[in-house]
């Protein structure tokens, strides 16, 4: 039960800073938003230190370090495979996949739910299809490259969530502290390699942007927090799936902020989505 309270409310919250990081991408370059993100989840974890006091350890720093270069090949994949579309079929594909890989880990490592948990797991998956399927892409098919891009994408995506399960229990913050860091050290290194290349937009002509990236980044930190609080008090297998959800509350906003409508299979999906919850709260 409290696993599952955790991973909703992180799933809640990881939708929100993905629709704060897509404001801030209208203004700036997303490996840009991605760089500012990090740097200030990494200051909040910091701060955060004074109150959840990390335990510093070989396996925490391993799988900080791990889980920083998967979370950074995640969204450098994620934002290429994007661009190549349609979205309406790599997102859910990357979704499936990144929710697929810590279950069947979490299965081979000896994990077993209840009728209910396991009934939720599948409809949980099909939420997660069904929320990410945006209507309107005809009879655009996608490439194999994006197929591809869309596949080690969400291998990526799942592979930090399985690193992370990875990390000692008694580590608190520590591993997502050195997460955050190396992710910003990587996408800083891009941005700088990009700025030698071509002038990236002035931060004096962006700072709503900036204010909006630092927001996605310490609401995402946020959210990486509770999802490791669910993780050390649940099972991988469902977390992963909550995880996977978090598009539903990007959808949310994006409805209520920016007026965005909803289509009838999204809202099918949070439906399905609010079972699956309930069910996995009963595993």
């Amino acid at each position: 039960m409290l696993s599952a309270l955790l991973g909703l409310v992180g799933a809640t919250i990881y939708g929100a800073s993905d629709f704060f990081g897509g404001i801030a991408a209208k203004s700036m370059s997303a490996i840009t938003v991605t760089a500012i993100n990090s740097a200030a989840g990494f200051m909040l974890l910091a701060l955060g230190m004074l109150v959840f006091p990390p335990r510093w350890s070989e396996g925490a720093l391993l799988t900080g370090v791990l889980s920083g270069l998967a979370g950074a090949a995640a969204l450098g994949l994620l934002y290429a495979c994007l661009a190549l579309g349609p979205m309406s079929i790599l997102s859910p594909i990357m979704a499936l996949v990144a929710a697929v890989i810590p279950i069947a880990v979490g299965f081979a490592r000896g994990e077993r739910l209840s009728i209910a948990g396991n009934i939720g797991l599948l409809i949980g998956l099909v939420a997660i299809i069904l929320i990410c399927f945006v209507p309107g892409a005809g009879a655009l098919r996608p490439s194999r490259r994006g197929i591809f891009m869309a596949v080690v994408a969400g291998v990526a995506i799942g592979a930090y969530l399985v690193v992370i399960d990875l990390s000692p229990v008694d580590s608190g913050p520590a591993p997502l502290i050195v997460c955050f860091a190396v992710t910003g050290l990587v996408m800083g290194a891009i941005v700088l390699v990009r700025s030698l290349g071509r002038r990236e937009p002035r931060v004096g002509t962006t700072r709503p942007a900036v204010l909006f990236a630092i927001l996605c980044g310490l609401t995402d930190a946020g959210a990486a927090f509770l999802f490791l609080l669910a993780l050390r008090a649940g099972d991988l297998s469902v977390v992963s799936v909550f995880n996977a959800l978090a598009p539903a509350g990007t959808i949310v906003l994006a409805s209520i902020v920016l007026k965005e409508r909803i289509a009838v299979v999204q809202w099918a999906g949070l439906l399905f989505a609010l079972v699956s919850a309930a069910l996995l709260a009963l595993a």
